[in-house]
């Protein structure tokens, strides 16, 4: 059990810098600074604080924790992150279409499967610290 998540939290692969990227994209773009809390997978933090996500689950996939406790892993927590970012809302309705709901699940799998190649070739477009 965890404690009670005020904000949206989203658990991310800190060692890579396409995760790094992708979280900093999603806090530039947040309906408010205090939308998500980010966390590395890794981090002390998120073992105390979700001690039912193994890091094993979550180096395969983003999870997302909502603030009454849902967890969503993968291409399952696109919808939530989009309906909190501002000017892509209503992109957000696409993904309760079944075949973008597909589409999605082996889109985000290969992303996620070759997330470290991808990283080293836009190295010098996430440097940034989440």
């Amino acid at each position: 059990m965890w404690k009670q998540v005020m904000s949206t939290v989203l658990i991310y692969d800190a060692k890579c810098s396409l995760c790094c990227g992708c979280m900093n994209w999603i806090k530039s773009h947040s309906m408010d600074t205090d939308t998500f809390e980010f966390i590395a997978c890794q981090s002390d933090e998120c073992k105390s604080r979700f001690p039912d996500i193994r890091e094993e689950a979550c180096l395969e996939a983003l999870h997302l924790v909502t603030p009454d406790g849902r967890i969503l892993a993968g291409d399952k927590s696109l919808p939530e992150i989009l309906c909190n970012l501002r000017y892509f809302r209503r992109l957000a309705i696409f993904f309760k279409m079944p075949i973008i709901n597909l589409l999605s699940y082996f889109v985000y799998r290969w992303i996620a499967n070759n997330r470290y190649i991808i990283s080293r070739a836009i190295l010098p477009l996430t440097r940034e610290k989440v």
